[in-house]
């Protein structure tokens, strides 16, 4: 070997070394960066020696679209069990169901009981009618819960349609900028790589809000699209449109989400078919509210129909009243009753006329002598409201049976669903989790590998600094020998 080549070849070394020392302080420097994916400078051979061809980067598409799917799973699944957790939370209460209108209910059957057994006490007839105005108290109560839950989605959507669209726009300056790096530099450009990093990291925060599925192109192009098909960027970002609803009552229908004119669907089931926070969002809004909301309705209708009183044009509400004037259907859902059900002014005036069945004013007296002690049709209410009847199925739950079991079996209706809900997100947790760490194990930097590269670099700069000094030697050498 010449002394030229030498020291071409101790050149080669130092360029080396230099581009691979900064390749792997900048992996340590970003070791607990989650966004950022380990390089790596690769040494081809040839002819004139080892050379950094490029900075490969540690990509690993299939666990990327893998994470990518289980973050928008469990985004989804987080944002349903929040849903049923702040019904739960807001219209049942605690373990002991102490909001609950089942809970009003069993408490009214008692003093209606009790005033049966005693229908010429002041003091029961009072009670009954306090005890009704507390399940009728509740039954509001738990409808203006519902419908702030669902105006609290329908702004959480709107809130999730503006980062969205910010989002895409954010995507191609990302994505412009890679195609430009991969133009310019190719596999070599440090660029580019950042430019990668990027982007990426707004895949995963787009991810977490609609499900997507990814197709690189030529040029390192990347085109979108959502987990239905939807394209959501393909060279430009396209449009997600949404009109918000303010304030929401039961007949309230709240707007459907356009991505690129087409509507998104909202996720059905306790366990989730929704991808993304936008999608379980539309499912609490539009779907697992409104069948709770059912529920309530149909309990408060069971209760006008039950204590209806009799009328020479037939049943009329009596006891419990609503915004209708009439004695609702049978077996047919009345939406947004729940919310103005009410205890009827002259029960409250006058309670004894709970017992005598003229709590209308145009009910026929049933205690025509005025017994204090007439207690029939007291006793017919304790069974109409532990009689079967038709509830209509759009409730969710059963059809047939009392209005306490149907009160009951909606409390239970929506623990089960709550529970299963839970069960669902403990398992969506660990798959992101796991995919998670399989990414990061992937792609990301592992300090103790970047060290022990560090130090071979180091000795092959070592290698490099002989070679210079030994030619520095023999140069000297020959110098003296001229001099």
């Amino acid at each position: 070997m010449s002394l030229t080549q030498a020291l071409n070849t101790a050149q080669q070394i130092f360029n080396n070394t230099g581009t691979q020392s900064s390749t792997v302080a900048n992996n340590i420097s970003n070791v607990n960066n989650a966004n950022y994916v380990r390089r790596q400078a690769v040494l081809t051979v040839s002819s004139g020696g080892a050379q950094v061809v490029q900075i490969a980067r540690n990509q690993e598409p299939s666990l990327q679209r893998q994470f990518l799917g289980t973050t928008s799973s469990d985004a989804a699944q987080q944002r349903v069990l929040q849903g049923f957790t702040d019904l739960q939370s807001a219209t049942v209460g605690g373990n002991n169901n102490e909001l609950a209108p089942a809970t009003y209910l069993s408490a009214f059957q008692t003093a209606l009981t009790t005033y049966a057994g005693s229908p010429n006490s002041a003091t029961a007839a009072q009670a009954a009618v306090t005890a009704a105005q507390d399940v009728a108290t509740s039954l509001n109560n738990a409808t203006n819960s519902v419908q702030a839950i669902r105006t609290n989605a329908d702004k959480e959507i709107a809130t999730n349609v503006s980062t969205l669209n910010n989002l895409l726009t954010q995507f191609q300056t990302a994505n412009d900028a890679v195609k430009t790096a991969t133009a310019l530099g190719g596999n070599t450009s440090t660029a580019l790589s950042d430019a990668l990093d990027q982007r990426d990291s707004i895949l995963k925060q787009i991810s977490s809000i609609v499900g997507v599925t990814t197709v690189t192109r030529a040029n390192n192009d990347m085109a979108l699209y959502t987990s239905s098909g939807t394209t959501l960027f393909e060279t430009l970002p396209r449009s997600v449109t949404f009109n918000p609803t303010n304030v929401y009552s039961a007949t309230t229908k709240g707007n459907a989400v356009y991505i690129d004119g087409v509507a998104v669907d909202p996720g059905t089931g306790a366990a989730t078919t929704g991808q993304g926070t936008l999608q379980a969002l539309l499912q609490v809004r539009d779907n697992v509210a409104p069948t709770y909301q059912n529920q309530l309705d149909e309990i408060a209708r069971g209760l006008v129909t039950a204590f209806s009183e009799t009328t020479s044009a037939g049943p009329a509400p009596g006891l419990f009243t609503w915004s209708g004037t009439t004695t609702p259907a049978s077996g047919t859902l009345v939406s947004g009753l729940a919310g103005s059900i009410s205890v009827s002014s002259a029960a409250d005036t006058n309670p004894s006329k709970l017992r005598d069945g003229t709590i209308n004013t145009a009910g026929i007296n049933q205690n025509a002598t005025g017994d204090s002690g007439y207690s029939t049709l007291l006793d017919s209410y304790g069974t109409a409201i532990n009689t079967s009847m038709t509830f209509d199925a759009a409730a969710g739950t059963s059809t047939n049976g009392s209005i306490v079991s149907f009160a009951s079996g909606s409390v239970g209706w929506l623990e089960a669903q709550r529970s299963a809900a839970t069960s669902a997100s403990e398992s969506t947790s660990a798959a992101l989790s796991r995919s998670s760490d399989a990414y990061s194990n992937g792609t990301g930097v592992n300090l103790d590998e970047e060290l022990t590269l560090m130090m071979d670099i180091e000795q092959s700069y070592k290698a490099g600094t002989k070679i210079l000094n030994t030619v520095n030697q023999m140069l000297q050498a020959v110098l003296d020998i001229v001099s």
